[in-house]
This record gives C-alpha cells, structure tokens and sequence, in this order.
C-alpha cells in the first residue's frame, strides 16, 4: 500500500508502483524517487475528495534532485507539460539545520494547493555531508550511493504522513 499511488487520465485510473517509478527514473537516486512519491502521497488527498486528474496538477518544488523530478514527471507529466517548477529559494538552506531544506512540494489542482515539508530524521546528515561534497573519493562515492538506496528502503514502507507534513495553503474550489 505505502509503495504506490493512483491518479486518473481522463477518468481512467492509473496507479504507479514504487518500482516502476524507479524503473522510469533509471535506479540512480532511489531516495528522490521515494521522496517524490511520498509528496505526492501525503498531499493528493488534500486537493479532492476523490483521485486527480493527472495533467491538471502543478507543481512548485524545491527539490531539484533527478529522482523526485522523475517520480513527479512519470505520476503527473507536469514536466513534460511545463507544469513543474523548481525553486530552490522557497525551501531552507539545508534540511540539517533549516528544515525542511529542498524537501518543500507545492500541489495544485483545481483551484487547491497543498504543501508536503519533509519531518525532521528522515535524512541523514551523513547522505547530506556526502551529497554536497566534491571531489568524492572512491569509498566515499561508494558511500553515499548505499545510503542513497538505505534511505529509500528505510523510507519506502512508511506511511506518507509520518515522513511528510502536509496542509491546504490555498482553497479557492467551489
């Protein structure tokens, strides 16, 4: 249950499992995928009473890494259709010491925006220190690739709300 989500395509349910979102992205960044889908987890219910329709959501982010945008495009198509925004300002300078970070997504859908932020331990400052190192040796390279694929397992089976704070922001539906 907590490694999918359905969305309509004009009318039409589709659900995307974990796997196939990974499958989409490529493997390299496992924990940006599972970020993504729980975004997307934690704020679609807010923004109707039923499924949403894929292509009428927007997204503002500042979660810039490959995987996330990925889980994003593959539910949505708001990339291929300029509806994806990313926007580092909006969120902290780090999600250590300014939570949540990049972890900031914006949903909108039909006059509705909800906001997913990231809860404080779900990343680990070591995927962070490693992350933004350059010139990584080989073990640190080997390093940082596991705990890209142990957050992503560690985080997987959990519930949407226990990793993402979510709320309206904006509520103009009829």
């Amino acid at each position: 249950m907590h490694d999918k989500i359905t969305v309509l395509e004009n009318g039409t349910e589709l659900t995307f499992t974990f796997d196939q979102l990974l499958t989409f992205h490529g493997g390299g960044f496992p924990g940006g995928v599972v970020h993504g889908l729980k975004a997307m987890q934690a704020a679609f219910p807010l923004l109707s009473d039923g499924l949403v329709e894929r292509r009428e959501i927007s997204i503002l982010t500042a979660f810039s890494g490959p995987g996330g945008r990925d889980a994003l495009e593959a539910v949505t198509r708001a990339l291929t259709d300029d509806r994806l925004t990313v926007d580092r300002s909006i969120g902290g300078k780090d999600v250590i010491s300014d939570l949540p970070g990049p972890y900031l997504f914006r949903f909108s859908y039909r006059g509705r925006t909800a906001e997913a932020t990231i809860k404080a331990g779900h990343v680990r400052e070591e995927f962070v220190v490693l992350g933004a190192k350059k010139d990584k040796s080989p073990e640190e390279i080997t390093r940082h690739e596991a705990l890209k694929s142990e957050m992503a397992q560690r985080l997987l089976p959990l519930p949407a709300d226990e990793i993402y704070n979510v709320r309206v922001l904006a509520d103009t539906q009829a």
